[in-house]
């Protein structure tokens, strides 16, 4: 690291200030890349676990949508069945809501 001055010399030369200076510029440089390249690492890190949070949310939200739509699947069945077994019911009740819409989109 940084080189002292020879004990028997009670005061530094300039050529011995200047080596200082330049070890302490090298120590400074080394010290700097090493900042710099953890500063790398950890975003680096926090990119890998925020790539990995949006994949899992991603599955999850994919998921959900194929069981919702699997239900949603179930009712049209449900329905389409309550339709054909019941054709009349299923007209008045269709009837009904038709002159309920109507009523209120009127105003």
């Amino acid at each position: 690291m940084v080189e002292t001055t020879k004990p028997n010399s009670p005061n530094p030369s300039t050529e011995d200030l200047s080596r200082q200076i330049e070890l302490l510029k090298t120590d400074i440089a080394r010290l700097t890349e090493t900042i710099s390249e953890m500063g790398r690492a950890k975003g680096r890190t926090y990119a890998d676990e925020a790539r990995r949070r949006v994949n899992s949310v991603r599955a999850d939200a994919e998921h959900r949508a194929n069981e919702m739509r699997g239900h949603a699947e179930e009712k049209m069945d449900e329905v389409e069945a309550y339709v054909q077994q019941n054709p009349t019911t299923a007209l008045g009740i269709a009837a009904l809501v038709g002159v309920i819409v109507g009523f209120m989109t009127r105003r």
